[in-house]
C-alpha cells in the first residue's frame, strides 16, 4: 500500500494543508469514470459513515490553536456526534453549574454553498477567514486537535517563541502520550506504511512542537523516512519589527539545527518567494495566497508517489530523497518550480519534434559543462534574505543532486533519461506525467495569469535541489544567530557548531575553487 500519513503543525501549514487535501479530493473519480490516475489510498483512509456507505478521510493529524479552526467542528456530515452522558454533579459540587459559551464561528459563504450541493461563490481574501473557509474535505474526529492552552493572535500569551512549543509539547506528553493517542491508531490502519511528511511553521512555536515530535518519532520509528516542509516568513518581510524579525530568525535556526538532523528531508519554504515571474501575481500577506503557491510546489514534487504504478508512479519518498541526498547527509534540500500554460507547452514541443524530424532526427542537446544542462526554475521557494556580507566573494553554484517533476510537455522539450547522471556531474532524476495540476474553485482565482475559463489546469516544473546555495544560505543565518544576544551563551554556541557541520557537508567532495566567478 505505501501510505503516507500528514502532520500539519499551525495555521500557515494548515492553509497549505487545505489546498492539498482539496487538490487530492479532485483526483477521486466514480463509476462509470474511467479509474483515477491517482491511488487514493496512499492518502486516504477508507471508513464507514452511519448509513453504511462507504468514506474516504484523510490519513492526517491536524494541530492548530484554540480559534484557528474557524466553523469547522470535530464531527461533521460523515460522522455521528457522541451521546452527552448525564453525570450526577450533585455529589461533586451543590449548585447548579453555569455554563458559558463563546459565539460561534458562522460558515463562510463557500462552505454554506457546498453544504447544499450549490456551485460556491468566487473566494477573495476578505471573505477567507480561516483556512477551513475554502476546505472541501471531511475530516474524520480523531484528526482534528485543538490545543487549547494557546489562542490564536493573543496578544498576552503569543505563541511566538520556539521554547513555548517545546515546553507545550513536553506538558502534553507527559500527560497524555501524543504518538500513541493521536497517531497510533493511524499507522495500526497501514498495511506498509512507507512514510510520514509534516507541514510545520518554523519561526515561531510551532518549530519547538515539530522539533519535540521529531524527537519523539525518532525514538518510536528510527528508520522510517520522514519529510518535513519547514514553512515561515523567511523570505525578509521588511514590514515585521525588528525585534520580532529577530526572534523569527532564531526560531528558524533552532528548527534547522533540529529539524534538518532529526528529518529524513528538510525543504524550507519561503512565504515571500525571492524571484517572481511575471505571470504569478502574490498576496504575500494572505496566507490563502501563500498557501496556494506552495502546495503547487509541494504536490507536484511529489505527485510521482501517488501514481499508480501501471501509469508511471515510481513508489516512494525514498525514491526522490535517494537522488538529492545520495550521501545520507545532505538532507536540506532547496525547493523551486516553474508554472506554464499546458497548451502553450504542447505548441512548442509538437514544433520541435516536427522540426526534428525534419531534419533526420530526434536527439537531446548536450553541453559541456553539465551544470548548465540542469533546468532553471522562475519561482525559487527557498532562499532566504539573509544576507552574508558584500566582502564574500561571488560563487556559482554547484550541484551535487536533484530530482524534477514535470507535468504537462516539459519533457519533450529536454527529452532525457529520467536517471541520467552527466558523467562526474550531479545525480538527475527526471519523472514526467501528462496530469496536470487543477485550479480549483477553493484557488486563489488570479494567482497565475495562465489560461482563462472554469476548471483551468497547469502545467508545473519542481525540483529538489542539494547545491552549495544550501550552504550559503545555511553560514548566513548562522552568522546572524552568533552575534544575536537573544540566544543564551552556550545554546547560541551549540546552534552554530551544528550549523556549521551542516554547511560543510556541502563543501565536501568537491574543488570549491573550481567554480569560483571571480578572475584568478
Amino acid at each position: 500500500m505505501h501510505e503516507i500519513l500528514t502532520l500539519q503543525f499551525g495555521q500557515q501549514s494548515n492553509y497549505l494543508g487545505t489546498h492539498f487535501w482539496n487538490t487530492q479530493e479532485s483526483y477521486f473519480t466514480y463509476p462509470p469514470e474511467d479509474e483515477s490516475p491517482v491511488n487514493h489510498d496512499i492518502h486516504f483512509r477508507a471508513g464507514i459513515a452511519p448509513d453504511g456507505s462507504d468514506t474516504f478521510t484523510p490519513r492526517a493529524l491536524i494541530y492548530d490553536l484554540k480559534g484557528a479552526f474557524g466553523s469547522m467542528k470535530k464531527v461533521n456530515a460523515l460522522y455521528e456526534p457522541e451521546e452527552d452522558v448525564n453525570i450526577d454533579r450533585s455529589s461533586v459540587w451543590p449548585s447548579k453549574p453555569i455554563v458559558q459559551r463563546s459565539a460561534s464561528i458562522q460558515p463562510s459563504l463557500y462552505q454554506t454553498h457546498l453544504d447544499a450541493g450549490l456551485d460556491p461563490p468566487q473566494l477573495t481574501t476578505s471573505s477567507v477567514r480561516y483556512w477551513s473557509d475554502y476546505s472541501r474535505v471531511f475530516y474524520h474526529p480523531r484528526s482534528l486537535i485543538q490545543l487549547s492552552d494557546f489562542e490564536v493572535n493573543d496578544g498576552l500569551m503569543p505563541f511566538e517563541k520556539w521554547d513555548v512549543g517545546m515546553e507545550l509539547f513536553e506538558k502534553l506528553e507527559r500527560d497524555a502520550d501524543l504518538v500513541d493517542r493521536d497517531l497510533r491508531p493511524f499507522v495500526e490502519e497501514c498495511d506498509g506504511m512507507q512514510s510520514i511528511q509534516i507541514f510545520t511553521g518554523v519561526d515561531d512555536a510551532w518549530g519547538g512542537w515539530a522539533s519535540g515530535w521529531l524527537e519523539r518519532l525518532r525514538d518510536e520509528y528510527g528508520k522510517l523516512s520522514i519529510w518535513t516542509w519547514g514553512v515561515g516568513d523567511q523570505g525578509g518581510n521588511t514590514t515585521t519589527p525588528r525585534e520580532k524579525r529577530l526572534q523569527q530568525i532564531e526560531n528558524s535556526a533552532r528548527s534547522l539545527h533540529v529539524l534538518a538532523e532529526q528529518s529524513s528531508a528538510y525543504i524550507p519554504i519561503s512565504n515571500v518567494p525571492i524571484s517572481t515571474p511575471s505571470y504569478l501575481s502574490l498576496s504575500s500577506a494572505s496566507p490563502w495566497y501563500v498557501g496556494a503557491l506552495q502546495a503547487v510546489a509541494l504536490e507536484s514534487m511529489t505527485i510521482s508517489t501517488r501514481l499508480r504504478s501501471a501509469l508511471g508512479g515510481r513508489g516512494t519518498l525514498q525514491d526522490i530523497e535517494a537522488t538529492f541526498n545520495s550521501t545520507g547527509k545532505r538532507r536540506v534540500a532547496k525547493l523551486e518550480l516553474s508554472v506554464a500554460d499546458p497548451d502553450v507547452l504542447s505548441e512548442k514541443a509538437s514544433a520541435q519534434i516536427a522540426q526534428a524530424e525534419k531534419a533526420g532526427s530526434i536527439t537531446s542537446h548536450q553541453t559541456s559543462e553539465a551544470d548548465e544542462q540542469l533546468t532553471s526554475f522562475d519561482i525559487d521557494a527557498f532562499t532566504l534574505e539573509y544576507r552574508i556580507g558584500a566582502s564574500c566573494p561571488t560563487k556559482r553554484e554547484h550541484v551535487f543532486g536533484r530530482a524534477e517533476v514535470a507535468r504537462g510537455d516539459w519533457n519533450l522539450i529536454e527529452d532525457r533519461d529520467p536517471h541520467d547522471r552527466f558523467g562526474d556531474g550531479p545525480a538527475l532524476q527526471r519523472f514526467a506525467t501528462p496530469l496536470l495540476f487543477p485550479l480549483l474553485n477553493s484557488f486563489p482565482a488570479s494567482i497565475f495569469k495562465i489560461g482563462t475559463g472554469e476548471g483551468r489546469k497547469i502545467a508545473v516544473r519542481s525540483g529538489l535541489t542539494t547545491s552549495t546555495a544550501v550552504a550559503d544560505q545555511v553560514r548566513a543565518m548562522e552568522q546572524i544567530v552568533r552575534r544575536m544576544h537573544m540566544v543564551g551563551i552556550d545554546e547560541r554556541e551549540t546552534i552554530c557548531n551544528g550549523l556549521q557541520t551542516m554547511a560543510e557537508e556541502y563543501d565536501d567532495g568537491w574543488d570549491s575553487g573550481s567554480d569560483s566567478d571571480e578572475d584568478d
